[in-house]
């Protein structure tokens, strides 16, 4: 896939496509069976391994074998093989013929690979990031990568179980946000054509493929009927006490693929958060780089709004297919920003259970005094950090629990995790400058402002349970 910063998407270029008059153009009808496999490949018998996949390679057209007869079941596939493979998949589907859209890519030296890289950058399914590796041994991952874009709308099958199991760390576990391509490799388990290699779908990213699983993926690309659904088992956790985790207070929201209004986006990245996930992949067809930064920048508005999170920060990356990624985190703390995640919940999860031992906390207290109490604490227990810079870690709420220290958003993130830890519903309300707390207490929607109740020498309780009238006097919106 071409990737690109955010920052460069104002100047991409658009690609001119054309399609002979007599292709059938964008369509996965035109993956047919059109021979049929008869021993032509001496080392492979029905007791092969991967037989059902390296025989449709050959009756769709992809694959002939080798000179001698052979098809190569185990050896190792190179880069440039795994990208000839996925130029003809393309080209398949964009002109119902293998070979006609690489054919105009061809000749000029070099390897016959060449062309066919050639072909799937000018498509915009690749960038550069292969060039000179075309004779090298291809990993796991890199195979993922040169599949992830060479079919547009391939359907996620798998996503919610794949999403879960991710999620709970117990499936996919040598996959992380820090894997190379580890995007596409979760793109091909939500598609059905991986399901990894044993029973906790481990994908092995760096290890070398071979002809007959390489086979398999691509072969599942063409033939739905190919594709696999994984057989895990997903156990609940705990879902109370110190068993709880961020993702538990976010109610679950539905995966719309493309968005177009606020309600819609609130439902992705619900479904994001709740699923313990940073990554929100997004599909806008024919999207252009200003749609793009929009969907950005709507997205982080959105996920703000859930500040007890600590995402405040987001990369994105999209293509000429309009596949849209959106990778949060904090902006102080980037690659270690679960790690703050964990800890900021189990320090909260510490303070409520230190709130309702010592009795500050009772059963029969309203809403609204639960919520006092925890605007007591948070007033009491932190200082505004003046000299807090953009990227300032006070802009989250692990500050306020470690260094007693935050800004505006910290404050809220905090005071709006205790509240989701008592089970009152809560969001974030932002202007250009502030953030604050707006609550449902007992059924009535107040706004609560820890940041400006939290004066030098005593509490300002002028600032909790606002009626929204009063709040607009204060701070609009």
């Amino acid at each position: 896939m071409m990737r690109r910063r955010i920052s460069a998407l104002l100047l991409a270029a658009a690609l001119l496509l054309t399609i002979p008059a007599h292709a059938a153009p964008d369509s996965q009808e035109n993956f047919i069976r059109s021979k049929a496999y008869s021993g032509q490949f001496s080392d492979l018998t029905t007791a092969s391994p991967f037989y059902d996949n390296v025989a449709a390679l050959y009756e769709y057209g992809l694959s002939m074998g080798r000179a001698d007869g052979t098809y190569g079941l185990r050896d190792h596939m190179t880069v440039g093989e795994v990208v000839i493979f996925a130029g003809r998949i393309r080209s398949i589907y964009r002109t119902g013929d293998a070979e006609r859209g690489p054919a105009a890519y061809g000749g000029g030296g070099g390897p016959v690979s060449g062309g066919y890289l050639r072909y799937l950058q000018a498509e915009g399914v690749l960038g550069t990031e292969l060039d000179g590796s075309l004779a090298a041994p291809a990993t796991r991952a890199e195979v993922a990568h040169v599949l992830a874009n060479v079919l547009p709308d391939l359907p996620l099958i798998n996503d919610q179980v794949v999403t879960e199991g991710y999620a709970s760390r117990k499936f996919i576990t040598d996959v992380t946000e820090y894997t190379p391509y580890y995007q596409d490799i979760l793109f091909l388990y939500r598609t059905g054509l991986s399901v990894g290699n044993d029973e906790t779908g481990s994908f092995l990213p760096e290890a070398a493929v071979t002809r007959g699983a390489a086979a398999a993926m691509l072969t599942r690309m063409v033939d739905p009927a190919l594709r696999l659904k994984p057989e895990w088992v997903l156990q609940e956790t705990g879902n109370s006490g110190r068993d709880r985790t961020l993702a538990d207070l976010v109610p679950p929201g539905d995966y719309i693929p493309a968005p177009g209004t606020l309600e819609e986006m609130d439902e992705a990245v619900r479904y994001m958060l709740s699923g313990n996930s940073s990554v929100l992949a997004l599909q806008y067809s024919g999207i252009t780089a200003v749609q793009a930064r929009q969907v950005m920048e709507r997205a982080l508005a959105v996920t703000k709004t859930y500040c007890e999170q600590s995402y405040n920060s987001v990369y994105c990356t999209y293509n000429q297919a309009g596949r849209i990624t959106l990778t949060f985190s904090a902006a102080s703390l980037g690659e270690r920003t679960r790690e703050y995640r964990e800890e900021t919940m189990a320090a909260a999860l510490a303070i409520q259970e230190q709130l309702w031992e010592s009795g500050q906390l009772t059963a029969s207290m309203t809403e609204r005094e639960k919520a006092r109490v925890y605007y007591t604490w948070i007033c009491e227990n932190c200082t505004y950090d003046y000299t807090a810079a953009d990227k300032s870690i006070s802009h989250i709420p692990y500050s306020l629990f470690t260094n007693g220290t935050a800004v505006c958003d910290g404050y809220t993130g905090a005071y709006n995790l205790f509240l989701k830890l008592e089970n009152i519903s809560c969001t974030a309300l932002a202007n250009d400058g502030h953030i604050w707390t707006v609550a449902l207490l007992d059924g009535e929607e107040v706004h609560i402002d820890t940041t400006w109740g939290d004066t030098d020498d005593r509490v300002d309780y002028s600032f909790f349970a606002m009626t929204p009238a009063q709040s607009w006097a204060q701070h609009s919106w």
